[in-house]
């Protein structure tokens, strides 16, 4: 694999796409620079070996991965009890990693795709080689081309096909673009209906189905490292307990983030019957917390009180931070693998909606909202869709704000508001069209106070789910395949 002055400046040309790529998510939110970054990527691809075309899709991923998910350095480091050369291997590990997706799509498509009909082709394999990183391991859909669109003039697209179509469309516009520089003046047609189609989509798919509702979402600030002590706890009780007593009169709803009270369910019942005790009967207390049942397994749930019906638990939790894939071999062996509470189980795929203040809950809690099937599934049968997190993990990164943003681009896949109650931020209500309303700021100890509707209809994408996207990347990658045979 010879390293040409032409080869070389295809794999500058990789790093620079991927910086671009995070540049497009918030909180920095320059989405039109997505499309540029395919160019880089799609420009001279087809003169590449498949062992060369995967490299550029490797650094690609590096460049991405690295500077798009630099918070896991935070977490593993200021919250995971290691050392900052431990810390930066196991980032430098985890973005290496991740970045073998991009190398295995490039190498695929390059080994077994012709160079006839590129422009299409190439967007079908990026959009199934999205769709693998989704769901292979595990998943981790985080930065998905297409999650940075909720504010461009694609936005309206989201209700119809999901965050899936928008990458589909972005990386669509990327391969047209370099096309057109190239003079192939037949992509400009094309190019026009994917941005100007939009504006005669309905900008709103569900309509309210009865008065607001009151809803005051706490955030308690309260330190990670300190949380799970004695100390900890008691000082979570008195916060949520002193913040509660302000909003009882103003709220239908309270809602409480994940772990708030950093105890076990039975633990914190008492606290939670002396707050209910201040609260008029109407109203609904929702809290994320630790469960423990008869089994003696562990849950990471969202429970209530008052005027509440049902509970959650989440099901897909996060590798390394609520379960350890080998955990007869790994448990143990640095404390970053001894968390706490990294040991839950896995909720139930199919759970009976929770109902609170007279409204059908959506539950997504933290890691959860990034799966869009999964936010589909629970929304087609709620009013409302509700997140609890805990992003102290993330510390001052850039994390938090692209937490909130995927939550924003659920919330207009849906056509649902998502109210969303974090530890230490960003706490927000987001409306059906994935505007922000209002939100608090971070790393205060504060609460917010809104009103949200119960929403009823569904999207296009409700129905559908993310598949007739899915198709329609097959579709496009079969004419590359067939030429190649």
């Amino acid at each position: 694999m010879g390293l040409t002055p032409t080869f070389a400046l295809q794999l500058l040309a990789a790093l620079v796409a991927g910086g671009f790529t995070t540049l497009t998510a918030s909180p920095f939110e320059l989405w039109w620079l997505g499309p540029v970054a395919i160019g880089l990527l799609y420009a001279g691809l087809h003169s590449l070996t498949p062992s060369q075309a995967a490299l550029k899709g490797w650094l690609y991923g590096i460049a991405l991965f690295a500077s798009g998910t630099s918070w896991v350095y935070v977490s593993i480091h200021d919250y995971g009890y290691t050392g900052v050369p431990l810390a930066v291997f196991l980032t430098a590990l985890f973005v290496t990693v991740l970045a073998l997706f991009f190398a295995g799509t490039f190498w695929l498509y390059r080994r077994f795709c012709s160079p006839r009909l590129a422009f299409l082709t190439f967007v079908g394999a990026w959009v199934l080689g999205e769709v693998l990183r989704t769901y292979l391991f595990t998943g981790f859909p985080w930065l998905l081309v297409g999650s940075s669109y909720v504010d461009s003039p694609l936005a309206n697209w989201a209700p119809v096909g999901g965050v899936y179509l928008l990458s589909l469309l972005v990386v669509l516009t990327g391969t047209l673009g370099a096309e057109l520089l190239r003079r192939q003046w037949w992509a400009a047609l094309p190019l026009a209906v994917i941005w100007l189609l939009p504006l005669a989509l309905p900008t709103l798919w569900t309509t309210p189905a009865r008065e607001p509702t009151r809803v005051a979402l706490l955030q308690g600030n309260l330190p990670q490292l300190l949380k799970w002590t004695p100390e900890g706890q008691r000082v979570a009780a008195n916060t949520y307990s002193d913040l509660t007593r302000r909003v009882a009169d103003e709220a239908d709803l309270i809602l409480w983030p994940e772990t708030a009270l950093p105890m076990i369910d039975n633990q914190a019942r008492p606290v939670l019957e002396r707050v209910q005790a201040s609260l008029p009967p109407s109203t609904a207390l929702l809290t994320g917390i630790v469960q423990l049942d008869e089994d003696d397994r562990y849950f990471n749930s969202v429970i209530g009180v008052g005027n509440v019906e049902g509970s959650y638990q989440k099901e897909h939790l996060v590798p390394f931070g609520e379960y350890l894939p080998l955990e007869s071999v790994l448990r143990g062996a640095i404390d970053f693998f001894d968390l706490p509470m990294s040991s839950f189980s896995k909720g139930a795929s199919e759970q009976t909606p929770m109902q609170a203040a007279g409204v059908t809950i959506g539950n997504a809690i933290c890691y959860e909202i990034i799966y869009p099937q999964l936010v589909a599934r629970r929304a087609a049968d709620s009013d409302v869709i509700v997140t609890v997190s805990n992003d102290t993990w993330f510390g001052a990164s850039i994390g938090p704000h692209q937490h909130l943003q995927m939550a924003r681009l659920r919330a207009l896949e849906n056509g649902r508001y998502v109210v969303r109650a974090t530890s230490n931020g960003i706490t927000a209500i987001i409306n059906p069209r994935g505007e922000l309303v209002d939100s608090a700021a971070q790393f205060e100890t504060t609460y917010l106070i809104g009103e949200f509707y119960a929403m009823e209809g569904l999207t296009p994408f409700n129905r559908t789910g993310s598949w007739p996207a899915w198709l329609f990347a097959g579709l496009l990658l079969l004419p590359g395949l067939i030429r190649r045979r």
